[in-house]
């Protein structure tokens, strides 16, 4: 059984600290190279769709269309629906991407940036433009902010999504507080799923700007490791409160097939579709039609993507319980760090004691294990109270996995002790 840290005197601290420094040597000498930095599908998983290129290639579309050939901008029709049936969208309102659904949401920035939306002023053209950066948050989502020299405002994320008292007061009050990043199933990276009243209130609330968009990016919409968990419908909500344009929705196949060789998406209004494909038609003649082709013959329909999710959740769920056995068997009942069981997704969030994040993550790196940087999973890298460490089990083998998350521990205790030390 693990003991309070917090209760140990000084002299038993320092006997903790040579036995951890001990055993941290003891990793260090073996060398070691494992990565546990981003959310990679690991080679079992990019296996079982490998039929995708086993399979004969197809070149026709359904209407008989070449699509080999220039041509349907906004995406195979077969594609569309294909979305609009897994999703619950209406497929006249969605447009086909290329691989990387980021690409689109970098797109959709710049855009508002260059373009503005329906009348509003261009973004760039304004002296502030602010957006609301729920945290522990995804890092390329702020980037992508960062990039455009928009301000970043932490928002605190709780239990049902990001804290919506204060969504509401900066929106309301702010006219330069153009939008909102949202993950709303199995957030990255603490897995939380927004309830239905978040998303009631983010479609309903009163916004000072008028061009307020909220950048709905579902990408483990599908990512279920038990049962599958529902998310209430944003479009609906904003048809609803009278905020049809409100949601930019993006979502991909990356991570259901190959994130090389997926087929992303946006859906949004009639109105802002139709923005979207007017700056499309100078951008590009359109994307890979035959890479569509090619994932609606492995994947099919709505009922063979959950095939393919149930497979691909039967690999994930032994190395998200074996992350969570180890958390449990090291570090419960410590007191120095908290994690949460997440449902779906891609990662399990662990905070340190304030202060150990960094130290935490420097010292795994230093015996060989390389996770995501402290303080990525904030906007400007800055975590206020360097505590944050985002854990991504899916790349490694488990094998590779049990190591690397049994010196994870060390190192989370090693920094903690000497935090409680100095």
């Amino acid at each position: 059984m693990n003991c309070d840290f917090s209760k140990l005197s000084q002299s038993e601290l320092a006997g903790v600290r040579r036995e951890l420094e001990d055993r941290y040597a003891e990793f260090q000498a073996r060398n070691l190279k494992l990565n546990m930095a981003r959310g990679k599908p690991g080679a079992e998983q990019l296996d079982i769709s490998d039929s995708i290129l086993e399979s004969a290639n197809p070149k026709f579309a359904a209407d008989g269309s070449d699509c080999r050939n220039y041509g349907v901008l906004e995406g195979l029709p077969e594609m569309r629906k294909f979305f609009g049936d897994v999703l619950g969208i209406d497929p006249a309102n969605i447009i086909v991407g290329g691989n990387s659904s980021l690409n689109l949401m970098y797109d959709a920035m710049a855009r508002l940036m260059l373009f503005g939306t329906q009348g509003n002023t261009p973004w760039s053209r304004l002296p502030k433009v602010k957006f609301l950066c729920p945290a522990p948050g995804y890092d390329r989502h702020f980037a992508v902010t960062e990039e455009f020299g928009i301000e970043m405002i932490t928002v605190p994320m709780t239990e049902d999504g990001p804290d919506m008292d204060m969504v509401e007061a900066l929106v309301k009050e702010d006219d330069s507080v153009k939008g909102i990043w949202c993950v709303p199933l199995y957030s990255n990276p603490e897995g939380v799923v927004y309830s239905d009243e978040t998303v009631t209130r983010l479609a309903s609330m009163k916004c000072a700007a008028a061009d307020f968009r909220i950048f709905w990016d579902n990408a483990y919409g599908v990512h279920h490791l038990y049962e599958v968990v529902e998310l209430k419908d944003i479009f609906a909500a904003c048809a609803e409160a009278g905020n049809p344009d409100r949601a930019l929705y993006f979502f991909s196949t990356s991570k259901i097939t190959y994130p090389g060789a997926g087929v992303s998406m946006v859906a949004s209004s009639a109105a802002n579709c139709a923005e979207i494909l007017k700056h499309m038609t100078i951008q590009t003649i359109g994307h890979d039609k035959l890479n569509q082709l090619r994932t609606l013959q492995f994947l099919k329909d709505a009922d063979g993507l959950r095939a393919q999710m149930e497979k691909q959740a039967s690999l994930l769920r032994p190395k998200f319980e074996l992350v969570l056995e180890i958390l449990e068997r090291e570090l419960a009942g410590t007191g120095l760090a908290q994690w949460k069981k997440p449902r779906g997704g891609y990662f399990v969030a662990l905070d340190t004691l304030d202060g150990c994040a960094k130290e935490t993550v420097r010292l795994a790196k230093e015996a060989g294990v390389v996770m995501t940087g402290a303080g990525a999973t904030f906007p400007y890298k800055k975590d206020p109270r360097d505590r944050n460490i985002r854990i991504a089990p899916t790349f490694p083998p488990l094998s590779e996995l049990a190591v690397a998350m049994e010196l994870f521990c060390i190192c989370v205790k090693l920094a903690s002790v000497r935090k409680l030390m100095a």
